[in-house]
């Protein structure tokens, strides 16, 4: 597969609409050729410990950024006709699906494709499937797990190894 947009999302909490960040990755004859990364401002508002602890965010990080349907505006013309890959797209997607909801917008309904999946299916020899594993085995070298660009980044790697 040479052309496709990975996504990444991460959540400011248990919620799957309160997307905080999103980072995308287009692919266009196998080629890097566009790069998208923001905050966002999440609903609902406010930052789990969990969550935090994972990506790092917190509120005064994401207090003047954008809602979703103003990042939203941005992206859809960067991933238009392109399937999303994500690396363990049903969180993704189910993220993407839910922010759509929240904020009372058709969903186009996108087509997913996993790379975690993918390296499930391949057999690789990995002690697991998380994304800094599989990216490393694919050449990437994730130095910012769970900033979603650089995860973004990592699943567009591990798609055009495995895809």
């Amino acid at each position: 597969m040479n052309d496709f947009a990975a996504i990444d999302f991460e959540t400011a909490n248990r919620h799957p609409s309160s997307v905080c960040s999103v980072g995308v990755v287009v692919v266009r004859s196998g080629v890097i050729v566009e790069r998208f990364y923001s905050l966002i401002y999440p609903q609902p508002d406010y930052f789990e410990y969990w969550n935090t602890r994972v990506h790092g965010l917190r509120m005064h990080h994401v207090e003047d950024a954008p809602d979703f349907p103003q990042v939203w505006e941005q992206i859809e013309p960067l991933i238009e006709g392109l399937p999303l890959v994500a690396h363990n797209a049903p969180f993704d997607s189910g993220c993407l699906r839910a922010a759509f909801a929240e904020h009372h917008m058709d969903y186009p309904g996108y087509r997913f494709l996993c790379t975690c999946r993918a390296a499930q299916r391949a057999h690789l020899p990995l002690p697991n499937a998380q994304l800094d594993t599989v990216a490393a085995y694919c050449g990437y070298d994730l130095k910012r797990h769970h900033h979603a660009l650089a995860d973004a980044e990592a699943c567009a790697a591990i798609a055009l190894k495995l895809l």
